[in-house]
Formats: structure tokens, sequence, C-alpha cells
């Protein structure tokens, strides 16, 4: 089974180096990530989408998640 969790990040600029900690630390379950936010050369948004597919359990790491935005995941 694949899982891919979705998470919008909220107050990028506040909450990105506590988010960076989190997925550092359950680095060996994260497959693959990917980074989404609005960007031009005026302004860089506060708020990301950001991609996960993990291999472990994405349980304990959507419950770490939770506090930096909105998360859901799918279930392949």
């Amino acid at each position: 089974m694949t899982t891919i969790i979705g998470i919008k990040l909220e107050n990028r600029h506040l909450n990105s180096v506590e988010f960076q900690r989190v997925l550092m630390e359950s680095g060996c379950a994260i497959r693959t990530r990917i980074g989404l936010h609005q960007a031009d050369e005026n302004k860089c948004s506060d708020t990301g989408l950001i991609l996960l597919e993990v291999i472990d359990n994405a349980e304990e790491l959507v419950s770490k998640l939770i506090p930096f935005g909105d998360v859901k995941t799918m279930e392949f």
C-alpha cells in the first residue's frame, strides 16, 4: 500500500523550522517529498502545499503534522 499525505502548511515563514524538524525525524519513512507554494518576483506566499509519499506508519506522522495546518491522506 502507498500512502500520500498532503499538508497545507499555514504561516510558512513562522512554522518552517519546526515543520522541517518533524520531517527530518521521520525521514526514513518518507519516500518522496514535493513542496509547492505561490511565488513571484514581488511576493512569496505564507502558505504552502507539501505532498509526502510515506512507507511506514502514516498515522503517527499525520498526528505530528496536524499542528502545522490542514492534513489529508490518500491510500492506494
